[in-house]
């Protein structure tokens, strides 16, 4: 059984697709990490620095695209794609969500003075 040249470079190309995306959105969280803009520390929403939700989101964008793409979810049925990456994305962005909050009242808590530090 002969390989076919034409699913190759498909593949190949998918595969560079894949590595420049992934790697334009990690240099864009490390550049932001590095620099932390003002604007982006000082401001909050939900608790959260919007700086920390920049994080989340491209975070979260690369967890979906990495599944969608070596996990091949393209090709499977749509109720199971849905089911994987759906759940995933939820569970991932919730738990994110309840660390990032109750670390940030704990650290506001010790910041005021309620409590001491005692580690």
């Amino acid at each position: 059984m002969a390989h076919d040249a034409t699913s190759h470079e498909g593949s190949e190309k998918r595969i560079w697709h894949v590595f420049i995306l992934l790697t334009i959105l990690t240099t864009a969280e490390v550049i932001l990490g590095i620099i932390k803009p003002s604007f982006l520390v000082e401001h909050k929403f939900l608790a959260l620095k919007l700086l920390n939700w920049i994080f989340i989101i491209l975070t979260i964008v690369k967890a979906y695209y990495i599944t969608w793409a070596f996990m091949h979810m393209e090709g499977e049925t749509k109720g199971l794609r849905r089911a994987v990456v759906w759940t995933a994305v939820f569970l991932i962005s919730y738990l994110m969500f309840i660390l990032l909050v109750e670390g940030d009242y704990i650290h506001e808590v010790y910041k005021a003075g309620y409590i001491k530090y005692n580690f």
